[in-house]
């Protein structure tokens, strides 16, 4: 229930980031044009990718909210990790036109018109500013979070054109424009690759960001009644929905005991990692090899059995 009202609450904010974020295209575009700034078009195709990340966010999180079925039995989790990849693949393709744009502008000069960038640039910052709010108040989950990158890189971007166009209004310089639609760029890409390496991780099911193995063995065998540690595996399902299997070694006792040291591992592994999702195989033999347990079986057995 806590994470279906998480749910409802982000599509609600990015329901009502994606109108405005429709409407401020369209204007970017249209300004783009009549003021020959690179910086702008830059923007409207940012902020075009901005719109298709919200859409894409959007319909992720409809699916995230999806119960677990017979076939998905850990749910959905991940359409919104996969949602912020592509979102931040995107990011990426469009820094390299943005470069692409910017060199060709460079050696061939284009005539732009400072006071209409301010005033379209001073639009995109409020609009911007207001979307990146409400989304980092909801940016629980790294889907939101792509997307709250995505704005807050805008109104960054969108504040660097209102200053570019003061400068060429008082300098005359055009080439301002183009050099300034590179910086962008490189915030865009700086900002995307971050997302990147991250939703790879969780995608490759590597350990989660923050999280050490060593730390979590060592917190494991601290607690009465451990012997051994071995075979941990630690992965996130979600952004948020991290996951723990491992073989603990124990005495020989009785299933009653052995529950209490289930317990106290379970609890821990909430209170220091958040790892809710465990799978925790219990072994009262010594393990021949370290990296899971294999009991030999000797030759006369093997005939026996054979």
């Amino acid at each position: 229930m806590h994470a279906h009202s998480h749910g409802e609450k982000s599509a609600r904010v990015l329901r009502y980031s994606l109108v405005a974020t429709f409407l401020y295209v369209v204007l970017t575009v249209v300004a783009g044009l009549r003021a020959h700034s690179l910086a702008l078009l830059s923007e409207a195709g940012h902020n075009v990718t901005d719109l298709l990340a919200l859409v894409l966010s959007w319909v992720a999180v409809f699916i995230q909210m999806r119960p677990p079925s017979s076939t998905k039995t850990f749910g959905y989790h991940r359409a919104g990790v996969l949602a912020a990849f592509i979102n931040a693949l995107t990011l990426v393709a469009i820094a390299f036109y943005i470069f692409y744009e910017a060199v060709a502008r460079l050696y061939r000069p284009i005539q732009v018109h400072p006071q209409l960038m301010i005033w379209v640039a001073g639009a995109g910052v409020v609009m911007n500013g207001v979307i990146s709010w409400f989304l980092f108040k909801a940016s629980h989950d790294i889907n939101i979070r792509s997307v709250f990158i995505h704005q807050l890189g805008d109104t960054l971007s969108t504040a660097a054109v209102i200053v570019g166009g003061w400068v060429i209004l008082l300098t005359g310089r055009n080439w301002i424009d183009p050099v300034l639609s590179i910086g962008i760029g490189c915030m865009i890409l700086w900002s995307s690759m971050g997302i990147v390496r991250e939703t790879l991780n969780i995608l490759l099911e590597g350990i989660p960001t923050g999280m050490s193995v060593e730390q979590i063995i060592s917190d494991i065998s601290a607690i009465h009644g451990v012997n051994d540690v071995h075979d941990v595996h630690v992965w996130s399902i979600g952004s948020d929905t991290h996951a723990l299997s491992c073989h603990i070694s124990i005495e020989d006792i009785p299933p009653s005991e052995s529950e209490a040291i289930l317990r106290n591992v379970n609890q821990m592994l909430v209170a220091n990692f958040h790892i809710h999702h465990t799978t925790i195989q219990f072994e009262n033999v010594v393990c021949d090899i370290a990296h899971g347990c294999v009991i030999p079986v000797s030759h006369q057995h093997r005939e026996q059995i054979g």
